[in-house]
Order: structure tokens, then sequence, then C-alpha cells
């Protein structure tokens, strides 16, 4: 940029622009004019610079000193600087604001931007209700939640509370045992809870149910983990609990009928009882198991054989009483001693759940609850 030559009326003395006055003597430079010049070429304080320039020109005037040229450079140089840092901080702010926008729309600094596997503490301790902001914490210290999966929702207008909520009870409660295997380490008090997208947060692109493990006790606090999965266990654990896991939610699809009001049912229940417990079994005897654990599992596999053949007979019962005799023996080796010693083997949780305390969750309210963000 080229900066004019100083210009306008002359001053006091007939030469302004020779270098000495009247009587042979330098005329002296303004000393504010410098200081102008300096602060308009480094632009850091470029408003003192222009107000340096404009009172050193003022001066120049009334005092007949040199410096015009460099008032004016320094006033030049400053305006442009000034202008400079006044356009950078309004794209900064615009910036800020935008990322702050786009932070809000992926959920950045609330409920919905955790991820798989981290803990959090509610503003108010409870995972029920509305929460405005969600506070991520160690999850080896105590929290109010576990996140174990994320669900995203496909696009477009929001479905309603009530089907966000249907999602979110069948999405969450099928997952839950893909995060935490063990489901023996999982405390009794644990449920499963969600974080699910409220019409409003749909609005600016929230699209994510969150899964999570919370206390149903109330004020209830979890400590520690309850991760139990490929990046916590290893290959042995994988494999038994695998297999016992699968064997489980058939158990667990029990009809809600008793035998003596639909036979039919449950005759056809304890069928794919035995077809799963086949296909387990084999699946147990196909893995190659380290040393320690080879005969605690070929003890239950045992135990699972037998247990295969009442569930057999129970499907062909004719009879409700005949069924209830094959019934429970089937059922005697789950969650059996000979369980318990494999388990140990194998390092995994050796404490028998009480499934009583899981259907008292359910009927207090406890389970299936979630929160709007």
């Amino acid at each position: 940029m080229s900066i004019p030559p100083p210009s306008g009326p002359p001053g006091p003395y007939a030469y302004p622009y020779h270098p000495y006055g009247p009587y042979g003597r330098p005329t002296p430079v303004n000393g504010v004019a410098i200081g102008a010049l300096v602060l308009g070429i480094l632009c850091f304080v470029p408003a003192v610079g222009l107000v340096l320039g404009l009172v050193a020109l003022a001066q120049i005037k009334k005092k007949g000193e040199r410096g015009k040229g460099m008032a004016i450079a320094g006033s030049v140089l400053s305006s442009i600087g000034l202008a400079l840092w006044a356009l950078t901080l309004s794209t900064v702010s615009a910036s800020d604001f935008w990322a702050g926008f786009t932070d809000a729309a992926k959920g950045e600094g609330t409920a919905y931007a955790l991820a798989k596997g981290d803990c959090f503490d509610t503003p108010n301790g409870s995972l029920e209700g509305e929460a405005y902001g969600i506070d991520e914490v160690p999850c080896a210290r105590e929290h109010d939640g576990e996140v174990f999966a994320v669900v995203t929702l496909p696009g477009g207008s929001f479905p309603g509370d009530d089907e966000v909520e249907r999602t979110a009870d069948d999405k969450c409660y099928t997952l839950q045992d893909g995060y935490a295997m063990d489901t023996w380490a999982v405390p009794d008090d644990a449920d499963v809870y969600y974080l699910v997208p409220s019409r409003e947060s749909w609005r600016i692109g929230d699209r994510e149910i969150t899964c999570l493990f919370g206390s149903t006790r109330e004020n209830g606090k979890l400590t520690g983990s309850l991760r139990g999965d490929s990046t916590t266990l290893d290959a042995d654990q994988m494999a038994f609990l695998a297999a016992t896991n699968a064997i489980d939610t058939t158990l667990y699809e029990e009809p809600e009928e008793y035998p003596e009001d639909d036979l039919a049912a449950n005759r056809s229940w304890a069928k794919d009882v035995h077809a799963e417990l086949g296909e387990q079994i084999e699946a147990l005897r196909e893995h190659t198991w380290r040393t320690d654990a080879k005969r605690p599992v070929a003890d239950l596999i045992k135990e699972m054989e037998n247990a295969r053949k009442d569930w057999a007979r129970a499907a062909a019962a004719t009879d409700a009483d005949t069924y209830y005799t094959h019934y429970d023996s089937g059922y005697e080796y789950v969650d059996g001693p000979t369980t318990v010693t494999a388990r140990k083997a194998l390092g995994l949780d050796t404490t028998v759940p009480t499934y009583e305390d899981d259907y008292d969750s359910v009927d207090e309210g406890g389970s299936g609850t979630g929160i709007e963000v």
C-alpha cells in the first residue's frame, strides 16, 4: 500500500518541508508523530496509534514541528489495523456462536452427547423426567447412570413421545446383555433406563436414544463400570457367557400362561429350550478351554445334557403335572453349584442373582423409564 505524501496548507514558516528553520537550527521532529507511526506499523494497539496521529498533526500545525508525514502514515496504518481488528473480532464472535449452536445441535455438553461406556450424573440425581444438562464423571466413582448403547433414530418428523419410548424400550432391553455379558456382575438394583429426544431437541437434530444402567433404589448410585464385553473379557469368558446367555434368553421367553391353562404353549417353549441347550452344548464342546477351566466346564456340560433330556420330556408331557416334574428337573442346573464352579475357574462373578428383586423393581416403576432431553 502506498502512503500519500503530506499535503495541506503550509505551516507558519515559508518552507515547511525544509530541514531547517529560519534560524539555521534543525526543526525538531514531533515525538507524538513518531509514536503514532510506530504503533501504526506494529498494529497491536491500533486505536492508540490513530489517536496519537491526530494529536501529532494538531501539535505539528501549532508548533511547526516536523513529522507530519509520520503522523499521517501512523494514522492511516492504525485506521487499517483498527478495521482489521474489528473484522477479526466479529468473525471470531460469529464463529464462536456458530460453533456453540452446532455443538448444541450435536449434543455437545448435553445429555445426548454421551457415548457408550460413559458414566454421568444428573443435576437432581434422578433418571426420570426431563434433563437439561448432564455431567460426565469417571465410572470408578459413584454415578447416576452408565451408557451401554446409543441408538440412532431415522430422520423425518418427530414420531411422538409414545413411539420414541416404545422404540427405546425394545432396543435398550435387547442391547443390555451385549454390553454387560456377565449378568451376574450387574447389581441387583441396576436396571435399564434411557434418554430419549424431546420434541424440542428433535428440532435441532437430536435423533439418539441413549440406553443406560441406573439404580432403582431411591437416591441410589452405581459404582464402577458394569461393562463386560470384548473390551474387558478374554476369549474363554466370552465363549462361556455367549452360550449361557443364549440359553437364558430362551428361558426368559417362558409363556405367561400356566401349563394347566395352556399346555401347548408351554410344551412348545420347552421344545425351544431343548433345542437351544443342544446348540450351546455343542458350542461349549467345540471351544478350546484353558487348562484350569476344562474340567469345570465339562462338568457343567454334563449337567446341561441331563437337563436337556428333561426339557425333551416336558415338551412331550400330556398333562400339567408331568410337565412340572420335568420342568423343575430341567431348571435345577441353572445357576447351580456346577455353574458357580465353572464361573470361578473362568474368573467371572460367582454371586448368584436374586431375580425376585428384578420383578419388584418393575412393579415399583423403576424399570424401563426414561429422561427426555
